[in-house]
């Protein structure tokens, strides 16, 4: 059996890197996709049976030179994980236009993008694994994560039409994988836009690990929908059966903790219009930074 053939969008960081490490360990042909170039650069010279990928997901035609590099240097590609993702966090007037735009241009065009590019392939092939990455705020809302929440809600729908299309033409060999994880401790809260004024305060907050071994699985034996956690689990059902209880919870919990609790942030525009040299890990700051501001708050 060849080396499988995978491209990782969102690969210097966060659960991108962490599957790229993984997977690599394994000996899988990797394509990793980053705006930032020297990163990828060197993670792609760590693995002899990688390459690098300069491309902003949310241009199509970078996405176009992504599987056209891929296939220069493969035989075909067997599976293509769309990670990349951010953020612009805030009360929904609070962040700017142009902010929430580009969010919906990232996450969920960037899915839109590298989904076609992916299926058109995997349809030539006749076979091939495509994974989503999407969220539980693409299932439960939460408040001041509002173009993040319609970018993960466009991710689920998109899987689903998708899903519909293939089981009309009995293409059983492509799959098509949406993984909704909780809030993790990546370097995404290091990237994200924040204009809510106060330091963001991610709950519940899981193991990146946790993420990555879910993408992992998704890519070997991948499902409709993975959902990530025990939290994660509970929240969907929670959802499913009383919507307005869950949301009503989340939205108390989410002004507490974070509008009335979190020490004041000065804003910020994060990540979204240029890449941050800052958050190269598989694991953030995140709970040690809330774990710093609780002791603070507690002397």
């Amino acid at each position: 059996m060849h080396p499988r053939t995978i491209v990782i969008t969102g690969a210097s960081s966060g659960f991108g890197r962490g599957l790229a490490q993984r997977l690599a360990e394994r000996g899988d042909n990797l394509v990793l996709v980053a705006r930032r170039k020297a990163l990828v650069e060197d993670m792609a010279a760590e693995h002899r049976n990688a390459i690098a990928v300069h491309a902003d997901v949310g241009n199509p035609d970078e996405v176009e030179k992504v599987a056209a590099a891929a296939l220069a240097r493969f035989p075909r590609i067997d599976a293509w994980v769309n990670n990349a993702g951010v953020a612009a966090l805030g009360r929904f007037e609070d962040v700017p236009l142009r902010d929430h735009q580009q969010v919906l241009r990232t996450n969920l065009g960037g899915a839109l993008n590298g989904s076609h590019v992916a299926m058109r392939h995997f349809r030539r092939m006749g076979s091939g694994t495509l994974v989503n990455v999407a969220s539980m705020l693409g299932r439960t809302p939460a408040p001041y994560y509002a173009s993040y929440c319609a970018s993960k809600y466009g991710i689920v729908g998109l899987c689903a039409s998708l899903r519909q299309e293939l089981a009309l033409d009995r293409a059983e060999r492509i799959r098509v994988c949406a993984v909704l994880p909780m809030a993790a401790d990546t370097p995404f809260y290091e990237h994200a836009a924040n204009y809510t004024g106060r330091s963001l305060q991610p709950f519940p907050i899981t193991d990146p690990w946790q993420v990555v071994e879910a993408l992992v699985d998704a890519v070997d034996n991948p499902r409709d929908e993975i959902v990530v956690g025990l939290p994660a689990k509970a929240a969907m059902a929670s959802q499913q059966f009383m919507p307005w209880l869950t949301e009503g919870a989340t939205a108390a919990v989410s002004q507490q903790l974070q509008m009335e609790d979190a020490p004041p942030a000065d804003p910020t525009g994060g990540n979204l219009h240029s890449p941050l040299q800052a958050g190269t890990g598989v694991e953030g700051q995140a709970r040690a930074r809330m774990a710093a501001e609780r002791r603070v708050r507690r002397s």
